[in-house]
């Protein structure tokens, strides 16, 4: 799996953390998303999906 953000797109809803806070975090100064893990396990991918498909602007991309 392999995830790519955009952040000029990101709006700093933060409904990727609370999809999967093991890979997506939020800047304090503005919100943006920071990608913790680009590669993360296997086993995440479904929650890493969950999360992208919650972001209001389109800004993750997964490629399973």
């Amino acid at each position: 799996m392999r995830i790519t953000i955009d952040e000029d797109r990101c709006v700093g809803a933060g409904q990727c953390v609370l999809a999967a806070d093991e890979v997506f975090d939020q800047r304090d100064e503005d919100g943006v998303v920071v990608l913790l893990d680009a590669a993360p396990p296997q086993e995440l991918l479904a929650r890493v999906q969950d999360a992208a498909a919650r972001c209001p602007a389109l800004a993750i991309t997964v490629d399973a």
